[in-house]
């Protein structure tokens, strides 16, 4: 590699770590520590340590017991080490990061691994052993993993063998490809997860017929056509994220929940938020809830002649449609026959790994620069997300795309991940003060939203309350704690299910592939635990158990309409609409 060449994947290297930790490290003692970016992983106990440097200026300390036990701890495992490399006895490694032959095979790649793991564990236990206030200790756990996984062996050229049996294979070619893929992906500002050029929107994704029957500078509400002669009276109206397109719930046919809730014969109707640009900067949160989700409520009763409907929300969509509903509760309306929650967030107690990007200090600096106008750029939010799975969406695409010259293969679920979406500042900036800083959400009337009193125990609905048992956005005991919000005199109403995998791909289960398991037990707990405990595990998919539920509250069937929308509501266009066409990039 030339030094042009090495000096622009540098660069390129800590950009990528620079936005995945820029919101977490304004104005605080850990900027300066990841600037240093080449801590090196060497010996985290040495007296010019940045590990330690940061701790201090952080205003942390350690156990000084503590720390001189690990420190002996880590010389012995060190010296151990040493010794078996003399007597050239191979180091046992466990790390599906370093599976490949290429990693054992030689020596010196061997233990300059075995090194680093050694290394990672300790500065890992040094986080750990902090004596801080939890919300501290955690940013510091969460900043030691970002730079522990971004210096990792197998992201240089230099320390990764694969990489270079490659280089050696293809004479060059799959550097001079990997370069050329950096260099695209540094035009578009963001790594490629998949071959982009296989997807397109409404082709192959997105594709479930349907037609747009009215549109907002908010949104634009889509019909779906019946595939059955018959549908439950009841229509349902599904509201997804804001923060992505809609169409991860309808990628394929084959793993389409929306295509799958048309087929058990309901008239679904869905929200296709715009993409703000800057004629949208000063859209507020109470414009979401007012001119989208009950304004969408409203035109759905109004074509479906209905009062009643079965009622969708999917992660912020459902902190949406529950405030949308508890605003027309306190205006003494009523609209949902049902009310389905998949990975919501309505008691921001336990919000994961994402409450180190919000704290007092960052709100009030969102909200200087974006909260009276402005876009949140939805590559920022994409870069948020991603630092929570940096190995799998990060750092596994910079070896295989740029070291290896590999072409990411085309993933539907991740040509969606990088289809990403900006917010309005004002929206953004309500939603992180009032939900994540200071939870008030749950608390009955201490919010006004769109001029009304917010409690959200006066939806009149019976509930169905989706988790996921690894999401780390939101973690499945705080989807559960919705279940003490929602019908707290008529806990009976409320139905809890647990799925397996994480946050996109526990909801995106398909019934028809009968992959993973989930969790059923009727009897809720006021403990999350107790309630796991006492469940039974079931084989396949939990979309079933969700499709019984909506049948009990769609009412009776009656003849599908034969077209979509009704007088004053005629189809704009085919779905799914240009709205979800947008690109924030």
């Amino acid at each position: 590699m030339s030094d042009n060449s090495q000096t622009m994947y540098a660069n390129w290297l800590q950009q990528i770590m620079q936005q995945m930790t820029q919101q977490m490290t304004q104005q605080n003692p850990l900027q300066e520590w990841m600037k240093a970016g080449s801590m090196g992983l060497n010996n985290p106990f040495a007296q010019d340590s940045s590990m330690l440097t940061m701790l201090k200026e952080y205003g942390a300390e350690i156990d000084p017991a503590v720390l001189s036990r690990l420190q002996s701890e880590y010389f012995s495992e060190l010296g151990n080490l040493w010794k078996d490399f003399i007597s050239s006895k191979l180091p046992q490694i466990n790390d599906r990061r370093f599976s490949s032959t290429d990693w054992h095979q030689q020596t010196t790649h061997a233990y300059n691994v075995a090194v680093y793991l050694l290394n990672a564990r300790f500065l890992s236990l040094l986080a750990e052993s902090v004596q801080a206030p939890e919300k501290k200790k955690q940013k510091i756990r969460f900043a030691v993993q970002q730079m522990v996984d971004a210096m990792s062996p197998a992201n240089f050229l230099a320390t990764n063998p694969e990489a270079q049996a490659k280089l050696v294979e293809t004479g060059g070619e799959s550097l001079m490809k990997g370069i050329t893929q950096m260099l695209e992906d540094m035009q578009k500002g963001r790594i490629s997860l998949t071959d982009e050029s296989a997807f397109e929107v409404g082709k192959n994704v997105a594709t479930t017929e349907g037609s747009v029957v009215f549109e907002n500078r908010l949104f634009q509400l889509i019909q779906y056509k019946p595939l059955n002669k018959t549908v439950h009276q009841r229509p349902l109206l599904m509201v997804p994220p804001c923060i992505n397109k809609f169409y991860i719930l309808d990628l394929q046919p084959e793993n389409s929940l929306v295509r799958y809730a048309v087929e058990q014969g309901h008239t679904v109707f869905l929200v296709s938020w715009a993409n703000p640009d800057q004629s949208m900067s000063d859209v507020t949160w109470d414009d979401y809830i007012e001119h989208g989700a009950i304004k969408a409520l409203e035109v759905v009763q109004e074509i479906s002649k209905q009062d009643k409907l079965n009622v969708f929300g999917f992660c912020v969509g459902g902190t949406i449609v529950s405030t949308a509903l508890a605003v027309l509760a306190d205006r003494g309306v009523y609209p949902a026959s049902s009310l389905t929650l998949l990975t919501t967030l309505l008691d921001f107690t336990n919000t994961g790994v994402l409450d180190v990007f919000v704290d007092e200090l960052q709100v009030s600096l969102r909200e200087q620069t974006l909260g009276h106008g402005g876009l949140m750029p939805g590559r920022d939010l994409a870069s948020t997300f991603s630092s929570l799975r940096p190995n799998d969406l990060v750092w596994n695409y910079v070896q295989s795309n740029y070291l290896k010259g590999q072409k990411p293969p085309a993933f539907d679920l991740l040509y969606w991940n990088s289809d990403s979406t900006n917010l309005p500042g004002p929206m953004f900036c309500w939603y992180l003060r009032n939900t994540y800083l200071e939870n008030s959400l749950k608390e009955a009337g201490k919010l006004t939203v769109a001029g009304n009193k917010v409690d959200l125990s006066k939806i009149d609905a019976p509930v169905f309350i989706y988790g996921s048992k690894e999401d780390h956005i939101v973690p499945w005991q705080a989807a559960f704690a919705s279940t003490e919000i929602l019908n707290p005199k008529k806990k009976s109403r409320n139905r809890f299910v647990l799925g397996a995998s994480g946050h996109i791909a526990g909801v995106i289960n398909p019934a028809s592939k009968n992959k993973r398991s989930y969790w059923i037990n009727d009897k809720l707990t006021h403990d999350s635990q107790a309630w796991l405990d006492a469940a039974t595990e079931c084989p396949g998919s939990w979309w079933p158990e969700w499709a019984t539920f909506l049948a009990e509250h769609g009412g009776k069937m009656v003849k599908a309409p034969a077209k979509p929308g009704a007088l004053g509501y005629s189809e704009l266009e085919p779905a799914p609409g240009r709205y979800v066409k947008v690109r924030a990039d």
